[in-house]
């Protein structure tokens, strides 16, 4: 029986070092999306993130709700690397407990917690020396764990820089949507600016860089998906919000719009419906048909006004074409918001604001 308790100790070591070591790979090397139901770290993100969205519910002011929103992202990636470490120290305790404790120690009686403290040092490669293996098997178990924890603290230093510059990266087109689109931003200002400017030959251009950075934002948060947890600097702008600002604007390009080109739109509308469509599923947010509906009969009329006032003369007065366009997204980007909760754009901002760029803390908050 204690024979059999052994193994059955050195084979719950081993599943648990095995586990965490895969799921480090999939999570931070394997570059693409993984398909396998269970996960440790879904599991781990999934019950860390509907008590923290819960919190969050209950918070009304949005700037603190916010900023509670904000701490999640980076707070769950240290907590999942701490998870990551605790797990394989524990397996190495395990095994070296299923080997019957083979280590010395000034003549104290060998223990678990003895094991577990003695993996500990290795793993983190403390070198204190108090406690020494005294068989091969328990030497070979502990240059093995300081390899692995060796390995495991130089990986997570390399990863933490990736995620912060795919972050940075995300953000910086989002900053500079603000002085084209308003705070938070909309398809209707997009377009609006770009005609009063007399810019709208460059309107394939602007969409032509949306949708690299619709690419680029599917590869990364397919990559590390906890980058969608991460908030913008802002309170009215999100990635969630941007993409969905462009899918907007390019449905109504497509719809018909006098003097703009619907080329280049349907290239962007594709690759930014890609990274919703795609991010839906990582997160398990089933589309729902019935959801809100974001433009009315009446904001829709409000729209079209506003563009003719521009010099943009819809064609398609009954919305007919751009209700087609918008059930090829918006269920996915109002699934993720309520996930996320992350507010989605207007189409076309009911009162008048400034841009951020434009207010300063000395002149009062916007919600």
């Amino acid at each position: 029986m204690q024979y059999q308790g052994s193994v059955l100790i050195l084979v719950i070591g081993f599943a648990l070092i095995l586990t965490v070591l895969w799921e480090a790979f999939e999570t931070i090397i394997l570059p693409r999306r993984v398909r396998r139901r269970f996960r440790l770290t879904r599991f781990y993100y999934r019950i860390t993130w509907l008590p923290w969205s819960k919190v969050a519910s209950g918070i009304r002011a949005r700037p603190r709700r916010e900023t509670w929103l904000s701490f999640y992202g980076p707070l769950s990636l240290l907590g999942l690397l701490a998870l990551w470490a605790g797990v394989l120290v524990f397996g190495f305790a395990l095994l070296q407990y299923g080997l019957g404790s083979q280590v010395w120690a000034n003549g104290e009686s060998p223990s678990f917690a003895m094991d577990w403290y003695f993996s500990g040092t290795n793993f983190f490669t403390l070198g204190l020396g108090d406690i020494t293996p005294v068989s091969w098997a328990a030497r070979a178990l502990a240059v093995l764990e300081a390899g692995i924890g060796f390995g495991f603290l130089a990986i997570v230093v390399g990863y933490l820089p990736v995620i912060y510059q795919s972050f940075s990266r995300r953000e910086v087109i989002i900053s500079m949507l603000d002085a084209r689109a308003g705070s938070p931003p909309n398809a209707a200002e997009l377009l609006k600016r770009r005609a009063e400017e007399r810019t709208l030959d460059g309107l394939d251009s602007m969409l032509r860089d949306w949708e690299q950075w619709s690419a680029e934002l599917l590869e990364s948060h397919l990559s590390y998906p906890v980058l969608a947890y991460f908030r913008s600097q802002h309170d009215n702008e999100s990635w969630l919000g941007a993409l969905t600002t462009i899918l907007d604007a390019s449905a109504l390009v497509m719809a018909g719009l006098k003097g703009c080109s619907s080329s280049q739109a349907r290239l962007t509308f594709a690759m930014a419906r890609h990274a919703v469509v795609d991010l839906s599923q990582v997160f398990n947010t089933r589309p729902d048909s019935r959801s809100a509906n974001r433009l009315d009969a009446l904001e829709l009329q409000r729209l079209h006004d506003a563009l003719r006032a521009a010099g943009l003369d819809p064609d398609d007065p009954e919305g007919l074409r751009l209700a087609h366009f918008r059930r090829m997204y918006e269920p996915y980007v109002d699934a993720l918001a309520r996930y996320l909760q992350m507010r989605l754009p207007p189409w076309i901002a009911t009162t008048p604001q400034k841009d951020n760029w434009q207010t300063t803390a000395w002149e009062g908050r916007r919600e």
